[in-house]
């Protein structure tokens, strides 16, 4: 269920099916509620996550969903409504400053996972975790477009490494941007993902440099890159060595 219908709505919501969501799965609200093909103020945009359905609110719309993706406006999801979802629902809630939902009550309505775009809560989702690597692969290729591929790739990358062990001088880092959760051990284990830990940290030195090297490989694939990298470890370590040096 997507709340907010607008460019950032939109294009996450393609983006979803192409990496193998069902179009017919989704229903979508904008200010004035459920977008159903009975209405007849929608833009091309939204025709096309038009569906065939009786509910018109956002609360009708949330009864069964599994994922709540809220790109709109700040508290308007309620304890109520995350209880009405399906068992162990996922909340992305990415109004700013103000969620749609806080992630204490949304976790105390009975979700799983909740997301939200403030450093303050676990599983920040912030553009910083994509643009500077998707660029960078981009442009040491010389990419002719930014595709889909080069996009999944990208959120591919940041999966790996949040399911990854952490080296010690990444914990190094990690230990001295985020002392508190360091000490609660969230960067602890083989596979430290968690569900308070579904992405990872912005300021994670891994991110930049593996996002680059997926984005690379991807418009390599596809075609899109007019320059070839021969060796991809070798330019993902070139990446993380050229960012020590900027910031030393």
């Amino acid at each position: 269920m997507v709340n907010g219908a607008g460019a950032a709505g939109i294009s996450c919501s393609e983006l979803y099916i192409t990496a193998g969501a069902k179009r017919e799965n989704f229903l979508m609200c904008d200010s004035k509620g459920v977008i159903h093909d009975g209405r007849t103020d929608l833009n091309p945009e939204k025709k096309r996550f038009a569906v065939k359905t009786d509910k018109r609110t956002l609360a009708d719309a949330l009864v069964g969903a599994d994922v709540f993706l809220g790109l709109s406006v700040g508290n308007c999801l309620t304890k109520e409504m995350v209880r009405s979802m399906n068992s162990g629902a996922i909340i992305f809630a990415m109004a700013n400053p103000t969620p749609e939902i806080f992630p204490a009550d949304a976790l105390e309505a009975g979700a799983a996972v909740v997301g939200t775009g403030r450093t303050d809560f676990p599983n920040q989702i912030n553009n910083v975790l994509g643009f500077p690597g998707i660029f960078r692969g981009a442009l040491d290729v010389r990419a002719t477009d930014v595709n889909e591929a080069m996009k999944l790739a990208a959120a591919e990358a940041l999966t790996e490494i949040a399911a990854a062990k952490v080296d010690p001088e990444t914990y190094a880092a990690l230990k001295l941007a985020y002392a508190k959760d360091a000490a609660a051990g969230m960067f602890d284990g083989d596979a430290p993902l968690a569900l308070n830990y579904v992405i990872p940290k912005p300021f994670d030195p891994r991110v930049v440099p593996h996002v680059a090297r997926k984005v690379a490989e991807a418009a390599m694939k596809t075609g899109m890159a007019r320059v070839a990298i021969p060796d991809l470890d070798a330019y993902e370590k070139s990446v993380k060595e050229r960012i020590k040096r900027a910031n030393s």
